[in-house]
């Protein structure tokens, strides 16, 4: 008998469907959130570092967003790298603290944050789908090799097919959610 491990393509697809939630949190939808600055990468000690190790990321009200920067030498490096991110936010700087004002959302800008929204689904899609295929390559192998049967790799490929149809409609399902949440005025 082979050594399917159903459990772990499960667990790798639904590894591809949490990153797709980490980058929907980052697409804000007029709302201040931190997880809006963590993606970003600043360029600092000679490398890009993620924001939430250069500073300290907080929400002080509804439309704002502050990073306390920790080291005075970076303040300027994290003010660009929040100006270049192309999500649309102008920094103001007070010493080691950024402050970054959450604008109104235009209905342009909705547009836009929805097709970027589709694009992470469907590499989200694309992840859960590559999954699948490593899971049914190694089918074959095993079944090539004489370690599994006709039958056994008949059920083994349909319990896959099934799982990534499952993870398939729930990356869907947050994509639908995530632009009534971005359409909403």
């Amino acid at each position: 008998m082979a050594d399917i491990d159903l459990d772990n393509i499960e667990r790798r697809m639904t590894g591809a469907l949490e990153a797709l939630g980490r980058e929907f949190g980052g697409l804000r939808a007029g709302r201040a959130s931190a997880s809006l600055l963590e993606p970003i990468t600043v360029d600092a000690y000679g490398a890009q570092t993620p924001m939430n190790q250069i500073g300290n990321i907080s929400v002080p009200e509804a439309r704002m967003l502050t990073v306390q920067v920790w080291d005075q030498g970076l303040v300027k490096a994290v003010e660009k790298a929040i100006r270049n991110s192309n999500l649309g936010l102008n920094p103001q700087t007070e010493g080691n603290l950024i402050r970054v004002p959450i604008p109104d959302l235009s209905e342009e800008r909705r547009v836009e944050l929805t097709k970027i929204a589709s694009r992470y689904a469907e590499q989200a899609r694309v992840a859960v789908r590559n999954v699948r295929r490593d899971g049914m390559d190694h089918l074959k192998k095993s079944e090539k090799n004489g370690d599994l049967s006709q039958d056994d790799h008949r059920l083994y490929s349909d319990e896959i097919q099934q799982l990534t149809d499952n993870h398939v409609k729930k990356i869907d399902v947050a994509l639908q959610s995530k632009e009534s949440e971005i359409l909403q005025v």
